[in-house]
């Protein structure tokens, strides 16, 4: 018999006398599965209390010294089609990655190519959070390659980040990023049957903005805003050819601003509505982005639900009865002055309080 087949059998005997069952073993006692499992629980609590430390940074006026590899990509950094290229600093613990729609949290640390810092949410101790179809595209792209407890930094060029924009850096950034969280988006909204064109039952005003009720509501006393109100509503838009470019449904959270600080479509187009209302607006270009770049072009198709008209001094609304016609506005609480502690009297004397003698 060869060297080899002894070693094999050697090994073989080994491996089935470590996998036997050896019946003087006892099942652990109540007492041992109680300490185990607090071991664990105190395990996972120290995991989480390392995990949390990782992630809180303290606020610092210095900033944050650039990469050596700041000026260009390495040689081992990985590139995509796009031209986005990045590198992997610390491996991931999770899984699954960040789709376009999705919210994620993160740190991260952007500077030029001259090694100059230009935004940290290290340096402020804050962790940033965002949906992913609201940055520059390099972001959008680079995040979704990422899971969570994962390290990237990306070399993004300047197509693919702010391409010029005054007022913002330009040129080929470098960003690291941390990621700690991914928030999926709820699917987006069922784009309408007549988002191509504006249809026959829907009214006009006499700016061309054309409008039609989904829900109406009939809540005594729900308000209307008025020009400068300031609302809470969630609203999805979209481009006459289907595509949505912009939803609070799918970032799930209302949205909140003042009528005068939107789109004129906007303003108009809300003071219509009141409290429960749900409208869908079609918004014709010069009542909406003007061909401004970047943003997106042409009619606009916005679903509008008003949740709230926020009391403020200035713009509170006016609030409506069933029928829909204008209430009495209530009177606003009286102010009472805070009342003035008083004086003091001298004794009837003019002596004041004089100390007792015996």
């Amino acid at each position: 018999m060869s060297r080899t087949l002894l070693a094999l059998l050697a090994a073989g005997l080994l491996t089935t006398a470590g996998c036997g069952g050896d019946d003087s073993k006892t099942e652990p006692t109540a007492e041992e599965g109680a300490d185990a499992a607090k071991a664990g629980a105190e395990a996972a609590k120290d995991g989480a209390k390392k995990l949390a430390d990782a992630r809180a940074k303290k606020p610092s006026k210095e900033p944050i010294p650039a990469p050596d590899d700041v000026a260009a990509a390495p040689a081992d950094a990985q590139k995509t089609a796009s031209g986005l290229a990045y590198k992997v600093l610390t491996a991931g613990t999770g899984t699954e990655h960040a789709a376009e729609r999705d919210t994620v949290k993160v740190h991260y640390t952007g500077w030029t190519t001259d090694g100059k810092m230009f935004d940290s949410s290290v340096q402020r101790g804050r962790e940033a959070s965002f949906p992913l179809n609201r940055v520059i595209a390099g972001w959008t792209e680079g995040l979704q390659l990422m899971v969570v407890g994962e390290k990237t930094r990306f070399w993004i060029p300047e197509d693919l980040a702010y391409k010029g924009r005054p007022g913002k850096p330009a040129g080929m950034l470098v960003f690291d990023v941390e990621l700690f969280e991914i928030t999926v988006a709820p699917p987006p909204p069922k784009v309408p049957d007549d988002v191509a064109a504006v249809p026959a039952d829907a009214e006009k005003t006499e700016s061309g903005l054309a409008y039609k009720f989904i829900t109406k509501s009939d809540k005594e006393g729900r308000m209307q805003p008025g020009p400068v109100s300031l609302v809470q509503v969630n609203y999805t838009g979209w481009t006459t050819d289907g595509k949505m470019f912009d939803s609070s449904v799918t970032r799930g959270r209302p949205a909140m601003f003042p009528l005068n600080r939107v789109i004129a479509g906007w303003t108009e187009g809300l003071q219509l509505m009141a409290e429960g209302d749900t409208a869908r607006l079609w918004v014709p270009e010069a009542m909406a982005y003007k061909g401004m770049a970047g943003k997106p072009a042409g009619m606009l198709v916005f679903d509008v639900e008003l949740l709230r008209v926020m009391p403020t001094p200035k713009g509170g609304g006016t609030p409506l009865d069933a029928q829909g016609k204008p209430m009495p506005k209530p009177e606003p609480p009286k102010v009472v002055p805070a009342m003035a502690p008083k004086p003091k009297t001298a004794a009837a004397d003019g002596g004041g309080t004089q100390p007792t003698t015996k």
